[in-house]
């Protein structure tokens, strides 16, 4: 508990993620991960989020893996459903 306790207030100094961790298994994510993720739960692919991001598709992919690996999810819808779980990714809401 203090080991969690001292690492989540040096996440918050560090300003390493925009909101407090959800539970014991949340995962910090860098500000170029939530990028991804944000383009991943919109459903795009390597290329594209590369393309967005002006990236490579493999440094993409690589960031993709570290979100998967950091929310412990199979796959990237998984990974996408965690998120919105724990807050990390807003909702989109289409403008009609």
């Amino acid at each position: 508990t203090v080991l969690r306790e001292r690492l989540d207030d040096l996440v918050r100094r560090g300003r390493l993620t925009g909101t407090a961790p959800a539970g014991p298994g949340a995962a910090v994510l860098t500000a170029r991960e939530r990028d991804v993720l944000r383009l991943l739960a919109l459903g795009h692919s390597n290329r594209r989020i590369g393309e967005e991001l002006f990236i490579s598709a493999k440094t993409a992919s690589v960031h993709v893996s570290n979100i998967l690996a950091k929310l412990d999810a199979a796959s990237r819808t998984e990974a996408v459903a965690v998120a919105h779980r724990q807050g990390l990714v807003a909702p989109e809401h289409s403008s009609s």
